[in-house]
């Protein structure tokens, strides 16, 4: 269900805007910054003398192969509000059973690092974590949910403002009945980010909204760089590998029927995963020694592959 976007042999067509590199590709590079904040607008219900007026994407980052191919490497939009609050939007496409102390554990690293040596704790900002998810992570029917500090039995007494921590669950996004494109600006964002939306509503968006055509004429230049779009063929294929992994491996686990039996279930999906995307490398045109150094399959491995 979280995966079904995600193919293993992809025709170039409409980029997935929710693989993670090109999100950050078309959201999160310094040059984004209008599409960056018509996002944020619309996640944080921000409007009229309420809007957020400017942000600052706090780095551009290069990538390495080997980063890329990396299923635990986070690619995540990092920005500061003018407030001083900073911001960290993370997209999840595969249900790892741990996004709630994920979350946290990358909040408190974002709160953390605002903290210079020698400063007091009232210098400490405000982080809102935005996660966009691509399986149902919640027990609620609501596509959009919001965390913060409260007390049990007074929901209106907050203890402090500093962690706010956003879900955007794409699958019930698609199962919502009634998606109002044309009132609600979070709703655009998501029919933008919805790669199953049409040619036409695409371009109904991007005349709706000066932000989603912005992100969408970074997507067309993403498009046509070939190096770019090598980047997001790794990406694609670290996500479709991982989830072969923890299916094959969880099913073999589970015939074994032991808890040995699923560690070991995952250790053959694994290998099997590791020779799939070394397949793939040799395919693109990577040579034997890059593999190896990738993959560390052994040259004589790769080379019968």
């Amino acid at each position: 269900m979280g995966m079904k976007d995600t193919h293993k042999d992809e025709p170039l067509g409409r980029l997935d805007p929710l693989n993670d590199y090109c999100f950050l590709k078309i959201m999160g590079e310094r040059g984004d910054e209008v599409q960056l904040l018509g996002f944020l607008n619309a996640v944080l219900q921000r409007s009229g003398n309420d809007r957020l007026v400017s942000v600052e994407i706090l780095e551009n980052r290069t990538f390495s192969a080997e980063f890329l191919g990396d299923k635990a490497s986070i690619l995540d939009v990092r920005a500061k509000l003018q407030d001083g609050s900073r911001v960290n939007i993370e997209v999840q496409l595969r249900n790892l059973r741990n996004m709630d102390k994920r979350s946290l554990f990358y909040w408190s690293k974002e709160y953390t690092a605002g903290l210079k040596e020698g400063q007091d704790y009232i210098a400490l900002a405000k982080v809102i974590a935005i996660n966009i998810v691509n399986y149902e992570f919640l027990e609620t029917e609501n596509f959009h949910t919001v965390f913060r500090l409260r007390e049990d039995r007074e929901n209106a007494l907050i203890l402090s403002d500093v962690l706010e921590i956003h879900y955007l669950d794409m699958v019930k996004w698609r199962r919502l009945k009634e998606k109002d494109i044309v009132g609600d600006p979070l709703h655009r964002w998501l029919a933008y980010f919805d790669r199953s939306s049409s040619p036409e509503l695409i371009e109904e968006l991007k005349k709706m909204d000066e932000a989603i055509q912005m992100a969408n004429e970074r997507m067309v230049l993403v498009t046509g760089d070939a190096e770019a779009i090598r980047a997001y063929e790794m990406r694609q294929m670290a996500i479709y590998d991982m989830n072969t992994m923890r299916h094959e491996g969880l099913d073999e686990g589970r015939e074994l029927g032991k808890a040995e039996g699923i560690e070991e279930g995952i250790s053959r999906g694994k290998a099997e995963g590791v020779e799939e995307v070394a397949r793939k490398m040799k395919t693109m045109g990577d040579s034997v020694e890059r593999i190896h150094l990738i993959t560390e399959l052994s040259v004589e491995t790769i080379e019968a592959l």
